[in-house]
């Protein structure tokens, strides 16, 4: 038997609510998705000032980092290296774009945070930040 470790609700919205708050500290909008460790949504918020277009991307880094036991950054990175279409993936959601940032626990990818609506770096800043709120050691 196997026991595994997951992503509760209550600390999905643990990172979705640290987020937030930087937003607002900032003054600017972004989607922010919260995935299991299958790629699949466990919380999303879209603040205020958030672009619509925003929305499935945050997802979609979400799903791709958990997916791929990277963040969707480093998956970017090496598709456009190796000259590796992302539709190679067969599923459309896959991303390039840098935000999506798994989630670590003792080794274990329990998820991933995606944040959208900024530049890459600030994006990549606020899901680690988000991570960071969950005081994982």
């Amino acid at each position: 038997m196997h026991t595994q470790t997951v992503l509760s609700h209550a600390d999905a919205m643990t990172v979705v609510n640290a987020i937030r708050a930087e937003l607002e500290r900032l003054g600017k909008g972004a989607a922010i998705a919260v995935a299991d460790e299958h790629g699949e949504l466990l919380a999303f918020l879209r603040t205020d000032g958030c672009k619509l277009s925003s929305v499935s991307v945050a997802i979609n880094k979400a799903f791709t980092a958990a997916r791929d036991l990277r963040d969707s950054k480093a998956v970017g990175d090496a598709m456009r290296d190796e000259h590796f279409p992302m539709t190679n993936f067969g599923d459309p959601r896959y991303t390039a774009w840098g935000g999506g940032v798994v989630i670590d626990y003792q080794g274990e990818i329990v998820g991933a945070v995606g944040v959208s609506g900024l530049s890459e770096q600030e994006d990549i800043d606020l899901s680690r930040l988000g991570i960071a709120a969950l005081n994982l050691g």
